[in-house]
């Protein structure tokens, strides 16, 4: 297991950091985990997490990702988006409270403009999920932040 805080590897801060640890990396992967507890952002009223919200856990996972590569290279973690979601499938409609989650994102794609493809994997007792993500992390990522006013 990874024991950096996961709050130097995100650009999220407090109970928007959904995933608990990262449990190892490499240049192609991450392996993540979380357990299911009541009383998140996104739990319904039994506690239970519903299965989109899967599609976050991968995407913290990834961020993960680029946050441990980052780190890793003495660089800053920098802020990147979430440009979409191909082919989310789960084979059940929420992640029971206590349920252990392992998330595992491989990176198929990325380019030198900051874009990248991973194919996502997520299991639990009973619990099948997948998809493709589309993400952007801009080499100037403070162009994207800058308010422009019309000229």
């Amino acid at each position: 297991m990874i024991d950096w805080p996961l709050a130097e590897l995100l650009p999220h801060a407090g109970n928007m950091i959904l995933i608990d640890h990262v449990l190892a990396f490499d240049e192609e992967q991450i392996h993540t985990r979380v357990t299911v507890r009541p009383g998140g952002l996104f739990n319904r009223a039994d506690g239970s997490l519903p299965a989109w919200v899967g599609v976050e856990l991968m995407a913290q996972s990834v961020a993960a990702y680029a946050g441990c590569q980052a780190r890793e290279q003495g660089k800053p973690v920098e802020l990147g988006f979430l440009l979409g979601t191909r082919k989310f499938e789960c084979n059940v409609e929420h992640f029971p409270v206590g349920a252990e989650l392992t998330i595992h994102g491989l990176r198929s794609l990325q380019d030198d403009n900051g874009m990248g493809v991973f194919e996502c994997h997520l299991t639990g007792p009973g619990i099948q999920a997948s998809a493709r993500l589309n993400v952007y992390s801009p080499p100037n990522i403070a162009d994207y932040l800058v308010e422009r006013v019309p000229s």
